[in-house]
């Protein structure tokens, strides 16, 4: 073969192999045309995203594997999640025993291997020694949530945002916040009263979210859980948002004789902080405090009772936690709100009627002029107790009610603050407690 020959069928079969290992990099990809957008950041979703920041797993006391619990949220038709277990983020190894006969995991265990499949689920057995004796013990592994969100997020659809609850107490009163986005664990620390506890785990949260430079919020759960917080109690600098409903039935949302409901708490708290203390707004957060995931009716801690919307233009971690700061969402155990609006001159709601439910909006406010001197509460004996004061009927009074679907107060100036609350006549599918309705909360407008 001649040596030009050789020199021609070697330049081919370079050609060819490169042509060959262009082809093998270009497998599966196509160009699209430049005038493409990505879909999961054009504002074609919702106005409103549905999501719940307050769910607890079998990372703490819930009793349901946490990509389970992730999972019913996303085909319930939620947007988003977070899960906040006490004291800890679903992350790093852990490994749960499953007791036969004994509980709920055994349950929990055979509805997860029918959802995700064996391959999935990872078990293993472990020998546990006492005294002489040696017991076989099963268990499962806890997928964190680095792991499980891979398989159940969707752009523009379902998102799963980290969070904690920070559990903590001063003297015998709970004290409970949920931090959300987080990147690290917050380690509760220590109050010198019970405002104080709340102020100084805020500023912790704050101070992450300075150094890791991530979106994050926090929020004070259930007042009424214990009786641990009193609307004086949240009139620190640092709280701008508390849970005005919480599903689990051990909360006292409704409270009793002797301790107010935690609406008429935010009444209390956003009349002193704005007309006494120069404070920002107190925003309201409805949650489902979930733990219970196989039975279900009143007096279970289940999933699905409250929620939030949040009118948000992407479904990020970061767009939702801004939209949150700046009160541009609403709460419901139910109501449909089609849009609200709020200003320093309105307070108007779009309500979107189910056939055959009636509505009813109140507007709730407290005038510059009212009273906000208070009396204690006294027991029996007619010694004080250590509970929210009482205060006038001026502080939280229904200044306008509406049966329209599009309600709408207009301020006069002389108002602290005004929210609207709207009541439905539909029965909720899964109250907190008997009787429930569905209902939502705006946030208040301020003129």
């Amino acid at each position: 073969m001649s040596r030009t020959l050789r020199s021609v069928l070697a330049a081919i079969l370079s050609l060819a192999i490169l042509s060959a290992a262009i082809a093998w990099q270009n497998v599966g990809t196509t160009t699209a045309p430049s005038t493409d957008k990505l879909s999961a950041v054009q504002p074609n979703g919702p106005t409103y995203w549905k999501g719940n920041l307050h769910t607890h797993s079998l990372w703490s006391d819930g009793d349901d594997f946490p990509d389970m619990i992730a999972d019913w949220y996303k085909r319930h038709g939620y947007h988003f999640l977070t899960l906040s277990d006490h004291n800890v983020l679903s992350d790093g190894e852990r490994w749960i025993d499953i007791t036969p006969g004994k509980g709920s995991r055994e349950l929990a265990l055979k509805k997860y291997v029918e959802r995700f499949g064996s391959a999935w689920v990872e078990r293993r057995t472990k020998i546990a020694k006492k005294d002489q004796d040696e017991k076989k013990v099963e268990q499962v592994r806890l997928k964190p949530l680095a792991e499980f969100r891979s398989v159940l997020e969707e752009p523009g659809k379902y998102l799963l945002i980290p969070g904690e609850e920070i559990t903590h107490r001063y003297a015998k009163n709970p004290v409970h916040m949920n931090a959300i986005n987080l990147r690290d664990v917050i380690t509760p620390t220590d109050g010198a009263s019970v405002a104080e506890t709340i102020a100084v785990n805020l500023r912790a949260v704050e101070e992450q979210r300075k150094k890791r430079g991530w979106k994050t919020i926090a929020f004070l759960n259930h007042p009424n859980f214990g009786w641990g917080v009193k609307a004086e109690d949240m009139l620190t600098e640092e709280l701008k948002y508390f849970e005005i409903f919480n599903g689990h039935p051990g909360v006292k949302n409704y409270g009793d004789a002797a301790h107010v409901s935690t609406e008429r708490m935010w009444d209390i708290a956003l009349a002193l902080r704005l007309g006494k203390h120069k404070l920002p707004i107190l925003y309201g957060m409805a949650t489902d405090d979930a733990h219970a995931y196989h039975a279900y009716g009143v007096g279970k801690t289940n999933p699905g009772r409250a929620w939030i919307m949040v009118k948000a233009p992407f479904l990020t971690a970061e767009s939702i936690t801004r939209a949150i700061e700046a009160g541009d969402y609403y709460c419901s155990t139910g109501v449909v709100l089609k849009n609200v609006e709020r200003t320093s001159k309105a307070l108007s709601l779009g309500i979107h009627a189910e056939p055959g439910v009636k509505y009813r909006t109140q507007f709730i406010a407290t005038m510059k002029d009212a009273k906000l001197t208070s009396e204690p509460r006294l027991d029996k004996d007619g010694k004080p107790l250590d509970v929210t004061r009482t205060y006038s009927d001026s502080v939280g009074k229904v200044v306008a009610e509406s049966e329209s679907l599009e309600p709408s107060y207009r301020l006069t100036g002389d108002e602290l603050y005004v929210r609207a609350k709207v009541t439905s006549t539909k029965a909720h599918p899964n109250p907190y407690a008997k009787g429930d309705v569905e209902v939502a909360w705006s946030q208040p407008a301020v003129p």
